[in-house]
């Protein structure tokens, strides 16, 4: 198991593995996981999967995507929970920089896209400053997996010419700084992630801006699993219906909407497909 080093001169508190050092340069991969669905994974994350030696993972990232990694590659949970933290951030950029260092493959699993509200642009300037080899995986985020299902595009050309992801809170804890004027004008969709908590703030900000109270919105908790709950609703009862989920969700308000399906509206053939990749 990995183990952690006395703090450096700088005062930082490195995480590495036990062992000689290998002479080979190690390299991380920074991998979209996808929304939870192992068959939304792409090719190339299952690749980057089965040759990696350590994995360092999100909570979210479920055991099916977890299992197609090596049996011997060492697996290291950061998971996040609004406040409550396994390893820092700072803390998680030294891991992958230490693994890496030792000539170690690291992939760094994350739900989602890396780059969509992931902190993958941290993680990957963190190797960079570093001098450790970086690659980045894109994978397929919540929202995406989540309109589909629902029957919901986030893009219709009658009613949703744009689209534009924003988060439900700040770094700090605090409320972002959006623009809500923008965010409030007709025909857009606007997609929040980590909004549930914040759901009544948002809805009177938006409606505050202009947005009417009757424009469709939708909830989707655990997008693509076998658990996802779709609840549709209006931005003025968006609160109300935020408070019927408890696992990770998305709010989605828009126009488009309109389209969507409620869980248990139509049952979807979903084929499922054998894939082997070596």
């Amino acid at each position: 198991m990995p183990h952690r080093k006395p703090k450096n001169e700088s005062g930082q508190r490195l995480v590495v593995l036990g062992g000689a050092r290998r002479r080979a340069a190690g390299a991380v991969w920074l991998v979209g996981a996808g929304p939870g669905d192992p068959e939304l994974l792409t090719l190339k994350a299952l690749k980057a999967l089965q040759a990696a030696e350590v994995v360092v993972h999100d909570g979210l990232v479920t055991d099916d995507i977890l299992d197609l990694a090596p049996a011997s590659a060492r697996r290291i949970s950061v998971a996040k929970r609004k406040s409550r933290h396994a390893y820092a951030q700072d803390e998680i950029n030294r891991m992958l920089v230490a693994f890496a260092q030792e000539g170690l493959k690291v992939v760094r699993l994350k739900g989602g896209d890396p780059f969509i509200f992931g902190r993958g642009g941290e993680e990957l300037e963190a190797c960079r400053e570093a001098g450790v080899e970086c690659h980045v995986v894109p994978g397929v985020t919540a929202a995406l997996a989540a309109s589909a299902n629902a029957g919901a595009p986030l893009t219709h050309r009658g009613s949703a010419q744009a689209v534009t992801f924003v988060t439900g809170h700040a770094a700090s804890g605090s409320e972002p700084g959006l623009d809500w004027e923008s965010l409030a004008k007709a025909n857009q969709t606007v997609v929040i992630y980590m909004g549930v908590s914040a759901a009544a703030g948002i809805a009177a900000r938006l409606i505050g801006a202009g947005r009417a109270g009757s424009t469709p919105a939708l909830v989707v908790e655990n997008a693509s699993r076998s658990d996802e709950r779709r609840i549709v609703t209006t931005l003025a009862e968006l609160p109300a219906a935020a408070e019927q989920v408890s696992g990770p969700a998305l709010l989605i308000v828009g126009e488009a909407m309109a389209l969507a399906q409620a869980s248990g509206d139509s049952a979807a053939f979903e084929p499922k497909l054998e894939l082997r990749v070596k």
